[in-house]
């Protein structure tokens, strides 16, 4: 089964969210990549401060509750909907968190709905450069 992505060619929302310690690092990720994440046809979604930052940097983004109140968990419901078509997700997987049941529901629900994850800079890069849009 092809990525739904590959295909994609009209619309395509992607959602950004980045731990506390990688949150300057998913900034500058936009930044590096914002010939892309400028596109009119591209929308950012994104959890609380995630997406904060992400517009002071000048993106146009929809927020969302922050990953502990929820945020998580309705980006989940939007890749279970079909309207997430990729997720960028800069995890610290040093540091313990709260919320991570539902961090657990949205890389599962990822792989249910074969949508692409990347949850580090590496595996994001891959994605991006392979964008056909």
């Amino acid at each position: 089964m092809e990525a739904k992505l590959i295909s994609q060619k009209n619309n395509m929302e992607i959602a950004i969210i980045a731990h506390d310690g990688k949150k300057a690092e998913m900034v500058q990720f936009l930044m590096d990549h914002k010939d892309l994440f400028l596109k009119p046809n591209i929308s950012l979604v994104a959890t609380g401060t995630t997406g904060s930052k992400a517009k002071n940097a000048g993106f146009k983004v929809t927020p969302l509750l922050s990953g502990p109140l929820g945020g998580d968990a309705q980006i989940a419901a939007r890749v279970a909907e079909e309207k997430t078509k990729m997720v960028i997700f800069f995890r610290d997987p040093l540091a313990k968190h709260p919320h991570e049941p539902d961090i657990s529901m949205l890389m599962r629900l990822c792989d249910v709905h074969n949508v692409p994850l990347a949850t580090n800079p590496a595996t994001a890069e891959i994605l991006v450069k392979n964008l056909k849009i």
